[in-house]
């Protein structure tokens, strides 16, 4: 890899931006779904900063043995690499993760979208149970405050508890509002749910902006699927659709390209063409004011099936786009992004395909 490194470092020069480091990450035998996905977060800055801080103030975080802590203790490891380029090999991070997780175990070709969510949802759960385990404390010592911890916002979905907003909520977390219109008496009913994540079913030469439409678009409730209006006590025919209550900062759009065929009784990919912008404006938005978004990676699926195949990661950083493939950075053209965005012929021999795309808003409008 000494070569490779030195190759990047040749090829950004002077531009090397400061401070900044490029390692590849070793695969353990099949962990290219999660080697992409780290890369993806790790140039995912506030996400990073806010895990850099995690660990500085959190001394005892050697001993702790949660995925939390190993992310934590590696994107520390990385930062503060002395060279500039190279390969760190996330081995405890890995360890831990099928220590935790069956699903993560074994051989198998595994999906990048489940780890994804597998991981920020346990990054949130350790989060909560600090704090929880702080507040218990702190309770101990001053028994008054008993009031004060009532939930300020209750969803009315019964969704991820909201009891407390971490820093993986404040990058993450947009919030889908479902409304649901009874076609007898036009009462509309809203139930708000939250997501880190949207997965959009995809089309032959589509685009993100035209998979949202289709997201966002009206369905109809009739015949088996009639919807119990509260207004009228009884089964109606409705109107349901989906939008975007409060949009996240950093956006991550999962492309449905696994589709389980039941003539086949098997999954098969999906190579369609989705074009992905690298700015992106989201208009179906309840607020109705468009929010602005810009890619700044995105992890691709290679290969012609779901059950093998590998995972490499595009990132932008500093204005530069980069190519990592496990062990291997390389940096890329801003237009070979576009390579990336799927085959418009059934039988193409490209089979590089964009998966799972990240885009952080522009303009701090909501950082709250």
């Amino acid at each position: 890899m000494g070569a490779a490194g030195s190759k990047l470092e040749k090829a950004l020069g002077d531009q090397f931006p400061e401070g900044e480091r490029y390692f590849g990450l070793e695969n353990f035998g099949n962990t290219c779904y999660c080697n992409s996905v780290l890369q993806a977060l790790y140039f995912c800055v506030p996400f990073r900063d806010q895990l850099l801080d995690y660990y500085a103030n959190n001394k005892i975080i050697g001993d702790e043995d949660n995925l939390l802590a190993c992310l934590a203790d590696l994107f520390t490891q990385i930062s503060s690499q002395k060279k500039k380029t190279g390969v760190i090999a996330p081995k405890r991070f890995v360890q831990r993760l099928k220590k935790q997780n069956e699903l993560f175990r074994s051989y198998m070709h595994q999906d990048a979208h489940e780890f994804l969510n597998f991981l920020l949802n346990e990054i949130v759960d350790t989060l909560e149970k600090e704090a929880q385990a702080a507040k218990n404390d702190q309770e101990a010592s001053s028994p008054a405050e008993k009031t004060a911890n009532g939930p300020k916002n209750a969803h009315a979905n019964g969704g991820p508890k909201e009891q407390l907003d971490t820093w993986v909520h404040k990058n993450f977390q947009g919030i889908l509002t479902n409304e649901t219109r009874c076609l007898r008496c036009e009462t509309v009913t809203a139930r708000d749910e939250t997501f880190f994540d949207l997965s959009l079913d995809i089309e032959q030469n589509s685009s993100i902006t035209s998979c949202l439409k289709n997201f966002s678009s009206t369905e109809t409730l009739n015949a088996e699927d009639k919807f119990f209006c509260d207004k009228c006590c009884s089964l109606q025919e409705a109107q349901k659709r989906m939008k975007i209550k409060k949009p996240p900062q950093i956006l991550v759009i999962h492309l449905k390209r696994f589709k389980y065929i039941e003539q086949l009784g098997r999954y098969k990919k999906l190579s369609y063409r989705v074009v992905f912008p690298l700015e992106l404006k989201l208009s179906n938005t309840v607020e109705d004011a468009d929010s602005e978004y810009s890619l700044f990676a995105v992890v691709v699926h290679v290969g012609s099936g779901p059950n093998h195949g590998h995972y490499v990661s595009l990132v932008k950083s500093h204005n530069h786009w980069l190519f990592f493939d496990d062990e291997n950075v390389e940096m890329i053209d801003e237009s070979a992004v576009q390579t990336f965005f799927g085959s418009a012929q059934e039988y193409s021999s490209n089979t590089d395909h964009g998966y799972i795309l990240f885009y952080e808003r522009l303009g701090n409008g909501h950082m709250s």
